[in-house]
């Protein structure tokens, strides 16, 4: 990609959202795939052909890449098989990206989407009080805070679940067990996650080293989002790898100022108010041991208890980021990203 930029032929974002974007998928003689838009936003809807007893469940997926990469297309292998497996209909959301599209864009996108179909549920053969609200990674983020966000919508069908796979759910602490313990473990770097939160957030990547330090941390905001946002809670066979307690450094002004919408729920969604918290539905949360986001996981997990929200969590012991997108990918195919998806189908099952 860097070299395509250099020789002015595309750039580094296009090549590889090209690249992510695989091979073109044929028909599938058990669904019926069909492109349309809800509202603005392209979707992409998968309903499975064998006839059903009643109107089935409804599944809105959000796919993952950093809020910059990914689209229904890079994302079809893993929707056709939740919705053939589960016997679901899936709604693919094809949300707007950055760096041109930046906060709050691709969020109304998802939103739209959602409500959109809450409301014609019926058209698609689906139960509305059977939706369930899904994603991986940064789509797993935009999951959460579509879940938040609903929990105050009057008028609405409430949504029965959310699925949250390896989410990012706040870019406040990058000193986390697990961030100190996989930050070069690949697919996702410590310093990538913050690259994809600042071109999220603003576009402005200047303030990444200070964003990776903590500078942007006013000391009242760290007392008061201790209780949720500390390794503290998290469990201690998570810090056996290597967990050394972050040396405090001073908050700076400027960056704060420039960095402080990272502290609303939009983008953190870790920190939302327990009024909001325990209105969410049933969860379903998968973390992989090798990956940076992992304690995010761990931490909304413990908050989703504490306000009795009941949570389903698999934990990919040997998984690293973005391993379930490898459940199928020829000899690139990792065995715990299909058990991880098949741990995800049997949730959807039981509800």
């Amino acid at each position: 990609g860097k070299i395509l930029e250099n020789l002015h032929i595309c750039s580094q974002v296009q090549f590889v959202r090209y690249w992510r974007n695989g091979r073109k998928q044929g028909p599938d003689a058990k669904l019926f795939i069909k492109d349309m838009k809800f509202k603005h936003v392209l979707v992409r809807i998968y309903q499975p052909k064998a006839p059903s007893a009643g109107r089935r469940k409804g599944i809105v997926f959000f796919h993952g890449g950093g809020w910059m990469f990914g689209s229904i297309r890079s994302y079809e292998k893993m929707c056709r098989y939740i919705s053939k497996e589960s016997e679901s209909v899936v709604v693919s959301v094809e949300y707007r990206l950055c760096p041109e599209h930046k906060y709050p864009a691709p969020l109304n996108d998802c939103l739209a989407a959602t409500t959109h179909f809450l409301q014609t549920a019926d058209d698609y053969g689906v139960d509305s009080t059977r939706v369930i609200v899904a994603g991986d990674s940064a789509g797993a983020s935009l999951a959460s805070v579509v879940c938040q966000t609903l929990v105050g919508r009057q008028g609405l069908a409430k949504v029965c679940a959310q699925i949250l796979i390896y989410p990012g759910l706040q870019a406040i602490d990058f000193h986390l067990p697990s961030y100190q313990q996989n930050q070069a473990v690949p697919i996702l770097y410590r310093e990538k996650a913050a690259f994809f939160f600042l071109h999220y957030l603003n576009g402005d990547t200047s303030l990444l080293e200070e964003l990776l330090q903590g500078c942007h941390i006013p000391a009242d905001l760290k007392l008061r989002y201790r209780k949720w946002l500390s390794a503290d809670n998290i469990p201690k066979e998570f810090k056996a790898r290597g967990y050394k307690p972050p040396v405090p450094v001073a908050c700076d002004d400027e960056v704060y100022e420039e960095l402080k919408n990272v502290f609303v729920p939009e983008i953190s969604p870790l920190i939302a108010e327990d009024s909001v918290v325990r209105k969410l539905p049933q969860t379903c949360i998968v973390t992989c041991e090798y990956d940076i986001l992992r304690d995010d996981g761990l931490l909304y997990k413990k908050r989703l208890e504490d306000n009795g929200v009941p949570v389903t969590w698999y934990h990919i012991i040997n998984g690293f980021h973005g391993i379930v997108n490898f459940f199928d990918n020829g000899w690139f195919t990792f065995p715990s990203g299909k058990q991880g998806l098949d741990n995800v189908v049997r949730f959807i099952q039981s509800l």
